[in-house]
């Protein structure tokens, strides 16, 4: 079964997200503060986090950043808030998406179907290795070296360099990037625009000037060979 933590102050919301989860097939688990929510993954790790930012004691944005200092499991935001500096700041705090409330249920299952399917296995069509430089991506195996150091990605983060890696030498647009590796027909671009900035925060030697991920004005991202 897969397993939905939610993270959300507000009873009412937090039943009734719960319950159209459930009626889903979701097993869900629930929690009514971030220190709850954190010792609830701890002890027993769901397969994904969705997490309210306005939460009472620590907030959504820091309870993002605990879960990523140790999970690589996928978190969506679900939270009334939705100026860009917010979104931004969530994205870039460790979420993997943003919704804003009140969420569509529909909307909502079709972004953890998505989750799923990103969470399985890359086919063996891939790659087994694949070298820019001194960086190695290695899709089949989920590692990332970088002068034979390991790094540690997310498994969106993972997808995404893999996927820039494989069409090295190619602009990918964002809504190419979103269709490949979020599974979404349609969505926010700053879903794309954000992971890159995280990964250049990992990959590049100055995130300021990146040579190995680099933007193409006005059409998108790509790897130099």
């Amino acid at each position: 079964m897969f397993e939905v933590l939610v993270i959300e102050d507000d009873d009412r919301i937090r039943l009734a997200l719960t319950l159209a989860l459930e009626d889903e097939g979701y097993t869900v688990r629930s929690a009514a503060t971030a220190e709850e929510g954190l010792l609830s993954q701890r002890r027993e790790p769901a397969d994904t986090v969705l997490v309210d930012l306005m939460l009472p004691g620590i907030d959504g944005f820091q309870c993002i950043r605990e879960l990523r200092r140790t999970d690589d499991v996928p978190v969506v935001v679900i939270s009334a808030r939705d100026d860009t500096h917010d979104i931004v700041a969530a994205l870039e705090a460790g979420a993997d998406d943003y919704l804003v409330k009140p969420a569509a249920t529909k909307e909502l299952t079709a972004r953890l179907r998505a989750l799923r399917r990103r969470a399985r296995p890359l086919p063996a069509a891939h790659p087994a290795e694949l070298v820019l430089g001194e960086l190695e991506v290695r899709p089949l195996a989920g590692e990332v070296l970088l002068r034979g150091a390991q790094l540690t990605l997310t498994r969106t983060e993972f997808r995404l360099l893999s996927e820039l890696a494989e069409h090295a030498g190619q602009v990918l647009s964002r809504q190419q990037l979103l269709q490949r590796v979020w599974e979404y027909d349609f969505g926010d671009e700053r879903l794309v625009d954000v992971h890159v900035g995280r990964l250049r925060q990992k990959i590049e030697d100055n995130p300021g000037s990146p040579q190995r991920l680099v933007t193409v004005r006005g059409l998108g991202y790509k790897m130099p060979r």
